[in-house]
This record gives structure tokens, sequence and C-alpha cells, in this order.
């Protein structure tokens, strides 16, 4: 679980500042705020962690089958008006399950571009408990390899650049010694809680009619969601003591919304084709044939279900296409997954509903307070992001102005009116 996120000059943000993470955080705000750029530091890491060039120090993207983003260039990146030094930074310090080899680390990469114009590591720090492994740049793509407090680097050289932003060389981890194992740990632990995020994006794909299946279970959901499809088909028909775990989940929560009884998955005939039938009311639909909004949420309750313990799923927009009841009840699906299978939530929204709900299930002791994070975020000259101080009962002490629009301002303009008109049709 990621707990704490920094970023310096990093698109949208001069500095946020350290940002806690929680099991359950909101991100909300203005659009074009900055909201989604908090994500994407990580996405951007992740796919970074995830290239198949070892030599690479940031991936920005363009791979449109395997990336997850495409960040353009490193002054797209750069935050405007960076001046000296030209260069932004992600940190984050993270926590693994217990019996990990390392339980809790901290990451710190700073970037900046070379004469050539590619982006390049700087300086590269991980730490666990009271040890701190750095690799520093120096002159002609040379590194230096700096443990704890020493002022004399261990080893220099241009075989001692790190490799995809989180691994020292294998070079600089001989040169350790008894540390070098220590590093190559951090190492790991750094890249399995990137490689452990899980993303859906706001932009999801339509239901088909049917669906073929070569027998196999997708590695992940995809940031469209094209892969909760295969998730629920391999749920349903592959043998094991996970076989329906998946599809009940589903069904549950599309129940507690209210927008459907049960999901099945049917097959056509002997084929390798299935569908999706949407039960309701004693009538089955095909997935097709049903509101476009129980297509949008299913990637949301798959994910949740499907996404291995103790992953980050990041989630745009999950509300998309969904009314209030049901925006309302994704707070709940969050927090008692986070709960039930150990997964962390982080997510963008815009939902009202989905935000009070939260509130409601901390005023209700369902949800400890500090075990959520809100923030508000929104945009000036540069983002800013200001903390939403919730109480033991889920009152928000400080309010930003219209946060959710002028509720107030709006009851009392239709009394107005309505009084106005009363007036004028007495006098008519």
């Amino acid at each position: 679980m990621f707990t704490r996120l920094r970023l310096t000059n990093f698109k949208a943000w001069k500095d946020t500042g350290d940002i806690p993470l929680k099991p359950v955080t909101l991100l909300l705000g203005t659009n074009s705020s900055g909201k989604s750029t908090l994500i994407q530091s990580l996405l951007l890491l992740k796919q970074t962690a995830q290239s198949p060039d070892r030599t690479v120090h940031l991936n920005l993207g363009g791979d449109e089958i395997n990336d997850l983003f495409n960040f353009g260039s490193f002054e797209d990146v750069l935050h405007q008006g960076s001046v000296s030094p030209r260069q932004f930074s992600i940190a984050f310090d993270f926590e693994r399950p217990d019996g990990s080899r390392i339980q809790a680390g901290s990451f710190d990469c700073s970037y900046g571009q070379t004469s050539s114009g590619s982006v390049a590591v700087q300086s590269l720090s991980l730490r666990t408990g009271a040890h701190q492994f750095r690799s520093v740049r120096r002159d002609k793509g040379a590194f230096s390899i700096l443990v704890d407090d020493e002022a004399q680097p261990r080893l220099k050289g241009r075989n001692c650049a790190p490799e995809r932003s989180i691994a020292f060389s294998a070079d600089a981890i001989a040169a350790l010694d008894q540390d070098g194992q220590l590093v190559e740990d951090l190492s790991l632990a750094v890249r399995r809680e990137l490689e452990g995020i899980s993303y859906l994006g706001p932009l999801r794909r339509k239901p088909e009619r049917d669906y073929p299946w070569n027998k196999t279970k997708p590695g992940e959901v995809g940031s469209d969601g094209r892969g909760a499809i295969d998730a629920l088909l391999a749920s349903a028909l592959l043998k094991g003591e996970a076989q329906n775990y998946v599809v009940k989940g589903v069904s549950r929560w599309l129940a507690r919304m209210k927008v459907a009884d049960q999901l099945e998955v049917r097959q056509h005939g002997r084929s390798n084709r299935y569908e999706l039938m949407v039960h309701r009311d004693g009538i089955a639909c095909n997935l097709r044939d049903v509101g476009i909004g129980i297509s949008q949420v299913l990637p949301v309750l798959v994910i949740a279900y499907f996404a291995p313990s103790g992953s980050t799923i990041i989630l745009e927009e999950p509300e998309i296409h969904l009314h209030p009841l049901a925006q309302s009840i994704l707070a709940e699906l969050f927090v008692e997954a986070s709960q039930e299978r150990k997964v962390q939530f982080l997510v963008e929204t815009h939902s009202e509903h989905l935000f009070r709900r939260m509130q409601t299930l901390v005023a209700q002791d369902k949800l400890a307070h500090d075990q959520t994070a809100l923030y508000f975020i929104e945009r000036d000259a540069a983002a800013t992001l200001k903390p939403l101080e919730m109480d033991a009962f889920g009152a928000v002490m400080n309010w930003p102005p219209n946060f959710f629009g002028d509720s107030v301002g709006e009851a009392r303009a239709q009394a107005l009116a309505r009084a106005q008109r009363l007036k004028e049709q007495g006098n008519g």
C-alpha cells in the first residue's frame, strides 16, 4: 500500500508537499485542476517498471498497446515556469504485507534532460528503516553510489546507472557487499508495489453481444476495462476454490445498487463463445440490451474482486453513467473491499453522492476516519491541494467555498423566484 506521495515540478504541480494516502483515498475538485496528475505520476512509474528495456530511465509512453499513458516529452511533464534546476521528482512511501522481506520503504527519484533531449535520472534514493541507498548522476552519464551518511561513494562510473528508475545495477549491488542484498530486496519491493497497481480509466469499452474465451485468466482488467469480461468468464468457467468468486461478488454489488439481481455467464451451444446475462425482476437480458450504466460499472466491480490482495486500485470517475443511489453504494464497495481483501483504493471522482456516503460510513463507525483521506484540488497559477478534515462523526470541518456548488444559494434563488411569480400571478 502506498502511504505517501509527493510531486515536485510535475505537470500542474510546483510542489504537492507530502500527501498521506490511506486504504481509501478520494481526490475531488474542479476540472483540469491536477487530480489526474497525481494518479498519472504512479502510472508513469508503473509503465517504466514494466518496460522491456532495463536501461530506460523513464518510459514516457507512446506504445498504445502496452503503455498506460502517453506523457509526451520531458517538456510536457516539467512544470511550466521551472527555471533552475530543470528537474521534476516523484517520491512515495509504501508498506508491504506481513511476511515480506521489506515491510516498509521509501522511493525518491528526480529527473532531468540530457543534451540529446532524453530523460535521465539525476538522483535515486531508496530507503528502508535506518538504511538509505543513493545513486547520484555525475558528469557524462556516470553515477556515484552512496550509502547512509557515508561521505565517500562506494562506487563510481557509467555502470552504476539505475535501471528503470527503481533498481540499482548489478555492479552497484556487487560493490555494496553485505548491503547489496538489502538494496536488491528493496528495489524488488518497489517494483512489486508499482506492478501491483490496477488502473481503470474513465473511458470504458461498450459491451459486445457475445465473447470468445480461450480458457485463460487475464493478467489485468486493463485501463479501458477490456479484460473485465475475460475475468468474469475465467471466474465462472475455471475450476478451483476461486470458481465464481468474482461473478458472485459482482452480482452482490449489482443487487445492492438495485440495478440487477444477478449476473450469469451463458455458453452458446458447444462453441467457445459466451454471453453475459443480466437478471432483474425475473427477466434475463443480454448485457448489450441493458442500460449503459451496468456495462460501465461492471469493470469497477470486477477490479475490486479481481485485483490481487495487497494491490492498489486506481479509479477515475467510477461513478460514470450511474444513478445517485448506485454512486453512493460505490463508497460501501471501496470500504468493504479494502477491509476484506486488503486492497487500497485511490479514486478520482466528481460524485457528491459517493462522498456523502463516505461521511455516513464514518458516522456509522463502519470506517475509521483515519482510514480514509479526502482531498480537494483546485488550480490557479499552479495546482493546490487541500486536505478535508473529517471528524470521528463524518463531519467535514473545512469545507471549500462552493465545494459541490451552492446548494443553499440555489434553494434561496428558487424560493425568491417562486415568491416573485406568485406575487405577479396575484397582481394579475
